[in-house]
């Protein structure tokens, strides 16, 4: 079985330390041109990998393709999506990633500010972690991982068909959107994506253009 483990912490910890974090005073597309420095970034990241048809849209998505097996191109498409923007309510400069290696469930406390202390008292889910690897923030940032945890994932995801491509997939279309932190709908949806039934299922299986999100986590 293949180890993603170490690809996907790598890209983790590199995507959150980009700012990306959103602005719900701005009326523009995305909210704050910095999310654009991610997106270019994983646009770059696709082309390397070899992914078909990448490009960065100008509204914020990164679209590219995971081409079907040779003579499967009659099968439905699926499309993986994941947001870059974080939060506009907590701090996203200078994102320090810690990695605290086997957790041993005693309280962590961040050494930008000792006062933000995480305990497994106070988090139950926390105490279940005991022996696996936790990243936290340094204490004065949020870490991003609503929704760096995402990309990374998609990222990992689309490296490994690529680099596999004896693996019978369907067509893939690989999205990195722009935010949906603030409930914005997507208003200028992907053209390849319009009219693709397959491509358009997000959480709680509602459509595409009505994908929300929560606070960040």
């Amino acid at each position: 079985m293949t180890d993603f483990a170490p690809d996907l912490e790598a890209r983790f910890l590199r995507y959150v330390q980009i700012d990306t974090q959103s602005d719900e005073s701005s009326s523009s597309v995305p909210s704050t041109a910095r999310q654009l420095d991610l997106l270019d970034l994983l646009r770059r990241e696709l082309e390397e990998l070899g992914a078909a048809d990448v490009r960065l849209t100008d509204n914020g998505f990164v679209i590219a393709t995971i081409p079907a097996t040779a003579g499967r191109s009659d099968i439905p498409r699926v499309a993986f999506l994941a947001h870059v923007d974080t939060a506009p309510a907590f701090n996203g400069t200078g994102v320090k990633p810690i990695v605290h290696r086997a957790y041993d469930g005693a309280p962590i406390a961040l050494p930008d500010d000792p006062a933000q202390v995480l305990s497994p008292e106070v988090n139950p889910y926390l105490g279940r972690k005991i022996g696996d690897d936790i990243v936290t923030a340094s204490g004065t940032t949020l870490l991003g991982a609503d929704d760096k945890a995402g990309v990374a994932i998609v990222m990992a995801l689309a490296e490994h068909l690529l680099a596999h491509p004896e693996i019978p997939p369907t067509p893939m279309a690989r999205v990195a959107r722009r935010p949906v932190l603030l409930g914005q709908r997507a208003k200028a949806r992907p053209s390849r994506l319009q009219n693709d039934e397959h491509a358009s299922l997000g959480k709680e299986g509602l459509p595409f253009e009505y994908l929300t999100s929560t606070l960040e986590a």
